[in-house]
């Protein structure tokens, strides 16, 4: 009999940024779906199972609630405008900390990070956010040594991606340090991930 699958479960809530879930959810979902060889699956959820309204209007489907989710190998937090809630929901940042007490790799996109700042699980770490919340960053933790210009930062329990798209590329590093660079590789050419930005930066 083999044995279940370890789980990476990506956090839904109201107002949550869009590509900051589901980009990081099509670098995963491919990764397991064409190889589950490899021995992980993705799932979504929240505080409750069923639909999650995020920030630009899409409605996504939480697979799980809090109370029957599967246990955790790999917490993914993401951003938006949810998160703000979040940072003062004394709650919510014990149920942060619990995660990365029991083992969780902790890894967030955007504001997720601020989330885990408010937690105090950056303290004295090297991490990052969107680049319009790096002064937020600071303020909820000066210990942090902020990483502005990264893409991400891993620093071994915990990875923090920057803005938005940089969810992609978190994922991927997630997949080449779970599964070896060979596999990323063969995700980023299924995905044709080859970023080339049409517009330059402003």
């Amino acid at each position: 009999m083999s044995p279940s699958p370890r789980t990476i479960g990506i956090h839904l809530f109201d107002d949550v940024e869009e590509l900051d879930a589901v980009g990081p959810w099509e670098v995963l979902g491919m990764w397991t779906r064409l190889w589950p060889e490899d021995g992980w699956r993705v799932t979504t959820f929240a505080d409750e199972a069923g639909p999650v309204r995020c920030s630009k209007g899409l409605t996504i489907v939480a697979e799980h609630g809090e109370a029957d989710r599967p246990g955790l190998d790999v917490l993914l937090y993401p951003g938006g405008q949810g998160t703000r809630s979040h940072e003062e929901d004394e709650a919510r940042l014990t149920w942060v900390r619990d995660r990365l007490a029991e083992g969780t790799l902790m890894t967030s996109v955007c504001t997720g990070s601020l989330v885990y700042a408010a937690a105090g699980i950056l303290r004295d770490r090297p991490a990052t956010t969107h680049w319009g919340s790096i002064p937020r960053l600071s303020e909820l933790d000066a210990s942090i040594d902020v990483r502005e210009h990264d893409r991400f930062v891993d620093d071994g329990e915990v990875i923090t991606a920057s803005g938005v798209s940089a969810g992609i590329d978190m994922a991927l590093h997630l997949v080449a340090r779970l599964a070896g660079n060979a596999r990323a590789s063969q995700v980023r050419r299924a995905m044709q991930y080859d970023p080339e930005p049409p517009v330059p930066n402003p």
